[in-house]
């Protein structure tokens, strides 16, 4: 197994199944500090700079509450046009990243352009943490969602995995390709023009991913173990920052999750995991059932990367 000291976190693809799992039991000896509202002293010493040039809620805070947590420091900036990374100069990413990396022990990238955050890699010489590319990819999102499954469920394996939403996100990219290490199978709903492109269902074929692509979450929640879903009401993942409008949240039925359609077809201990945020995919009435995990889901995601900076910050092994 490869070292997570001073690596990367760019892409799921090519992770062996025991790099998961170490990490996994890495933060869940780390998950009691977060479960007490504590910190550690684990990454005194230590910076983390985020460097968002999309908006975040989730991905960017936990990152922090996770450095937070293991007792290191944070900087950053969350709005890449109050930088002039972004503002009239557009300073390149080589130029930005040769800056950065002095600022700090790792850097926590989301961006506009797929790749953007593998073309800072080429010139940083501290770890730089793929938080969202475009329509790439999403690791840390993935790892928190496959944490989730192993601390709800205790396995990631034999589950059936209802994916719905837009199959040309990011999340949905990588989840197909962590799925490469495990022994579960995917189900993909979306809308025709959302649906998985054939170049990715190739690479799942290479992958030797199991998969099927329905239509409508209706036909075969009742298979489900778990519900993974995405918004297809959709903003552009090529854009800094989309403004909401009239069209917004106009979800159709085949790819929308109600409290009446888990009573009526869901299996009992299927459980939902969302990313957030969410439109009407997923109504609010959802949340007090007990299939909804996405709330837990936020914690773990803190857990999850104070395992990720203990390792690659080399304060585990």
């Amino acid at each position: 197994m490869r070292s997570f000291m001073g690596r990367d976190i760019l892409s799921l693809k090519g992770w062996e199944r025991a790099e998961f799992f170490h990490l996994f039991d890495v933060a869940e000896d780390l998950e009691p500090i977060a479960r007490k509202r504590q910190n550690s002293d684990l990454l005194a010493g230590k910076t983390l700079l985020t460097a968002f040039y999309q908006p975040s809620t989730r991905t960017r805070l936990s990152h922090e509450a996770a450095m937070h947590r293991l007792g290191g420091h944070v900087l950053g900036f969350s709005d890449a046009k109050m930088t002039r990374a972004g503002d009239f100069y557009q300073e390149s990413i080589k130029d930005t990243v040769h800056m950065l990396e002095y600022y700090a022990d790792a850097i926590a990238m989301r961006h506009f352009q797929q790749g953007a955050p593998a073309e800072a890699a080429k010139w940083s010489s501290v770890p730089v943490i793929n938080c969202g590319d475009g329509w790439g990819e999403h690791p840390t999102q993935i790892l928190t969602d496959l944490y989730t499954l192993h601390r709800e469920l205790g396995t990631i394996d034999g589950l059936t995995i209802l994916a719905v939403g837009d199959h040309r996100m990011r999340t949905m990219h990588t989840l197909g390709y962590a799925m490469s290490q495990f022994a579960s199978e995917l189900i993909l709903i979306g809308p025709p023009d959302m649906s998985p492109t054939p170049e990715f269902l190739a690479e799942l074929d290479e992958l030797n991913v199991a998969y099927r692509v329905e239509e409508d979450v209706r036909d075969c929640i009742h298979e489900a173990d778990v519900i993974y879903m995405e918004p297809v009401v959709q903003a552009d993942y090529t854009a800094g920052r989309i403004e909401a409008h009239d069209g917004s949240g106009r979800t159709p039925d085949a790819y929308k999750v109600t409290r009446e359609l888990l009573k009526t077809k869901a299996r009992r201990d299927s459980i939902i995991l969302h990313s957030l945020p969410r439109m009407d995919e997923l109504p609010p009435d959802v949340d007090s059932t007990r299939h909804a995990r996405y709330w837990e889901e936020a914690f773990y995601g803190v857990v999850m990367k104070m395992g990720m900076l203990a390792l690659i910050l080399g304060a585990a092994e």
